[in-house]
């Protein structure tokens, strides 16, 4: 297979991939194509290349730029934006693991607060049913939280014991 189709497929199959993780296509797609190109590229470059419009390739970089995995990069004597993909993939499954948490479960965890504290005869099967029912969810989501934030702390505590031994 030639580089250029290989690219292609891997671009389709990381745009596909993202529908699954809760992300449109077009945003994976620019995605993979900045992960897989060495140098960094203009918005010219990536509609070009994914035959998308320009306000498709602004809001969608935009977008992974709130993400943190992609980035602005500054040419010297350009004044077009570049931009270019983190390659460390464990970084970005990182940043895309703590984004997520920061825009699913912590808005859910606010919510189910909320609703645990519903009024109504304690006594009643209605109610109790609804408070049991939230408060298993609510369990649940705190373990889910505490296990991504588990996950990060043992990412960082490598990185800072790795960079320590460098040191030795």
């Amino acid at each position: 297979m030639k580089l250029q189709e290989a690219k292609q497929q891997f671009i389709q199959n990381w745009g596909a991939l993202g529908t699954q993780w809760g992300i449109n296509r077009t945003m994976a797609q620019i995605h993979a194509l900045l992960l897989v190109s060495a140098d960094p590229l203009s918005a010219d470059d990536i509609m070009t290349q994914l035959k998308i419009s320009r306000g498709n390739v602004n809001m969608n970089v935009r977008e992974l730029l709130d993400w943190g995995i992609v980035e602005k990069v500054l040419i010297p004597g350009e004044r077009k934006e570049y931009f270019s993909a983190e390659k460390d993939i464990w970084k970005v499954a990182m940043r895309i693991v703590k984004e997520r948490k920061r825009r699913e479960v912590e808005p859910i965890l606010s919510a189910l607060n909320e609703l645990k504290e519903v009024e109504g005869d304690k006594n009643s099967k209605d109610v109790k049913v609804f408070v049991d029912t939230i408060g298993d969810i609510q369990k649940f989501a705190n373990q889910a939280s505490k296990g991504v934030d588990g996950l990060v702390r043992m990412d960082e505590h490598w990185f800072t014991g790795t960079l320590l031994k460098m040191f030795k």
